[in-house]
């Protein structure tokens, strides 16, 4: 991947989705399971990142910066990075450098590049009084969002959806098949392709996702056409 500036349109064209997907036939496969309302309705954290960019790219930021905090909340880093830079350059929001700056923070939680990158920056610019309260309210942020407790609610999710769709309480595949609307049809999807525990096991979910962000922290995705982000977001099934 080549190299390009820290910037929003870098967060913004990296944060389309994770891992950020190559070219080859398996990722070709793996990127037409993520992008499939099968599997975005059991992903909480994916479901409203891509419905809060959709919103961010139409200047819609009072409808993205909601979707970015629900994202958040299921220990979504970059929905945390979005919501950083929101508040640090004040784009729908008033200008809250201070905010902005936890917010990064709390997206470098995993220590991915980019997201260390900017948390320095925005720290160094802050002067003394926006670091003392950049350290007053960031406890109370990370009660509600950072790891220790967001990837719980995602855990749950994932548990939730996973033994939901396949009618079994310990979550067997078996036989079954997803079936999954493409552009040119439909495709068939093996069971055990979309229900890999990568996808679904919160520890190997979180580690898929940080070992591409960690590798690839600079560059572009396409991703195409996901979602339509006006349909009504269900309900969260466990709330917290």
């Amino acid at each position: 991947m080549r190299p390009i500036l820290l910037c929003s349109a870098l967060l913004l064209s990296l944060a389309a989705a994770s891992p950020a997907l190559a070219q080859s036939a398996e990722d070709a496969g793996e990127r037409r399971i993520m992008s499939s309302a099968a599997f975005l309705s059991g992903h909480p954290d994916l479901r409203y990142r891509l419905s809060g960019l959709e919103h961010f790219r139409k200047g819609d930021f009072d409808e993205a910066m909601l979707r970015f905090r629900r994202a958040a909340r299921y220990s979504d880093k970059p929905s945390q990075g979005m919501i950083g830079e929101m508040y640090w350059k004040g784009t729908g929001v008033a200008q809250d450098k201070a905010l902005g700056y936890v917010w990064m923070d709390l997206a470098a939680e995993r220590a991915y590049p980019l997201m260390l990158a900017k948390r320095e920056r925005y720290w160094n610019e802050l002067d003394a009084e926006g670091r003392a309260r950049a350290l007053e309210i960031g406890p109370r942020l990370y009660a509600e969002f950072g790891d220790d407790v967001a990837k719980k609610r995602l855990e749950r999710e994932l548990r939730f959806a996973k033994r939901n769709t396949t009618g079994s309480r310990v979550g067997s595949v078996g036989a079954l098949t997803i079936v999954i609307p493409t552009p040119g049809g439909t495709e068939v999807v093996d069971g055990t392709a979309f229900y890999d525990e990568k996808f679904w096991n919160i520890d190997q979910y979180v580690q898929w996702q940080d070992t591409d962000w960690k590798l690839h922290g600079e560059g572009t995705v396409d991703v195409g056409e996901i979602m339509d982000a006006d349909t009504p977001l269900p309900e969260d099934t466990q709330g917290d």
